[in-house]
């Protein structure tokens, strides 16, 4: 299978995760919950947005920079997770998503962004991207010089 990659802008992802803040306002939520790593800077974004305060972590490492391996679980929370909002960044293959899910069973489980696989783990997302899309998030990129086009195809 080939896999293409697109590279997220910073502002792409404030914009992507505010548009699923508007889905969830009007609730009455008693905070966030961030799946670790890339749950963190959604789910701060979302509890800004929502005026929420009381913000957790739940560690579930199942990547690394390339990519999904066995997941494991580096640090849970306590109680069954209802009133808050579970987010993560990607719900791919739904790996992460469900051990997460079986954890916080009242939680309402929200990705930023789904891939086929995994969008029926999440209750709510802002955007969708193929299953063969690699995505690489702001964080895990480093800003650099850019040779012009016409300097790479002379």
């Amino acid at each position: 299978m080939t896999t293409n990659l697109y590279h997220l802008s910073w502002d792409e992802l404030h914009r992507d995760t505010r548009a699923l803040a508007h889905q969830l306002l009007g609730k009455p939520w008693r905070g966030v919950i961030g799946i670790a790593r890339g749950g963190l800077v959604p789910a701060t974004i979302l509890a800004r947005e929502l005026d929420i305060r009381l913000v957790d972590s739940l560690c579930i490492a199942s990547y690394d920079h390339t990519r999904q391996g066995e997941a494991t679980i580096l640090k849970g929370v306590d109680g069954d997770g209802d009133g808050f909002l579970l987010v993560d960044d990607l719900v791919d293959t739904g790996t992460t998503a469900r051990i997460a899910r079986e954890m916080l069973p009242k939680a309402v489980f929200v990705a930023i962004y789904a891939k086929p696989s995994g969008k029926p783990m999440a209750d709510h997302i802002a955007r969708e991207f193929p299953q063969s899309t690699w995505i690489h998030f702001p964080w895990d990129v480093d800003l650099r010089y850019a040779e012009p086009l016409a300097s790479r195809n002379p």
